[in-house]
């Protein structure tokens, strides 16, 4: 099957982005995809499962992890980028180095996914526009502040990023934010978030939501990482009721079956 090209994010129901992570540390899963051959065999069983979206990262973005170098994070790219993008699902690339995206997106991704907003890499904003794909800009902080208001914080960055987005000729129609639960965030704050997530919408772009098994839902279950499937359930259904485009989830399948069970809630208001 040939590459996704020319990919414009549909709107019309949404899409649930399957998690990727080649790295020897990523909090949840590290270890578990970062050979060649399961990492595509595991692409392949998210697919199967009705992944819209792959999101492929090959650098851990935990709290406490070490940077990895340009080289060491394509090494562990290279090899599997292109294959994926030939199974026909458009995929993410989710990195904050602007070369390690221009690459991907050689490669055949259509998505840049950048954890700093396009605020780290003073050329990831150029980069992603000659490429003419899509970008998620994510909220970041370097430590959680609790005395700040997080919504604001937000804001004021959201603002930020958009500038750069819009200066560098991304047209709007391919951004899209995420609020970055769990990162630089205190628990409550990630609620805080949940709580007024409609307002994020004020931007006009979609929005991405991501809490698959991150710490939030551990604080309130009392549960391991691998154990989180039923929070991370919770957090994006009610981030899909409050307008959310896309929920990133490791697991695939289980979160597929929720969106199309709010399709069909939401077909039922329509008047036949």
């Amino acid at each position: 099957m040939a590459k996704a090209t020319g990919y414009q994010l549909p709107t019309s129901r949404p899409h649930v982005m399957g998690i990727l992570n080649v790295t020897p540390d990523s909090f949840s899963d590290g270890g578990r995809h970062n050979a060649i051959d399961a990492a595509l065999t595991h692409a392949q069983a998210m697919i199967d499962e009705g992944a819209d979206i792959l999101d492929i990262g090959a650098e851990s973005t935990r709290p406490g992890a070490e940077a990895v170098s340009l080289d060491d994070e394509w090494t562990r790219l290279d090899p599997i980028l292109a294959p994926i993008a030939e199974m026909g699902v458009p995929v993410s690339i989710d990195t904050y180095k602007a070369e390690i995206a221009r690459r991907a997106c050689a490669a055949g991704a259509v998505i840049v996914n950048d954890v700093w907003g396009l605020q780290k890499d003073p050329a990831m904003a150029e980069t992603v526009a000659e490429a003419g794909v899509h970008v998620v800009m994510m909220h970041n902080r370097l430590a959680a502040d609790p005395d700040i208001d997080i919504l604001s914080d937000i804001d004021r960055f959201f603002e930020k990023s958009l500038g750069l987005a819009d200066k560098a000729g991304i047209v709007r129609e391919k951004q899209i934010l995420d609020p970055g639960f769990g990162f630089g965030k205190t628990v409550d704050q990630n609620f805080v978030i949940l709580n007024r997530f409609e307002t994020l919408k004020k931007h006009g772009l979609p929005i991405l939501a991501g809490a698959s098994r991150k710490r939030m839902i551990g604080a309130v279950l009392n549960v391991e990482t691998d154990d989180r499937l039923n929070g991370s359930l919770a957090v994006h259904m009610t981030s899909l009721l409050k307008g959310a485009a896309i929920v990133r989830a490791h697991d695939v399948g289980p979160h597929v079956d929720c969106v199309r069970m709010l399709e069909a809630t939401f077909l039922e208001r329509t008047p036949s």
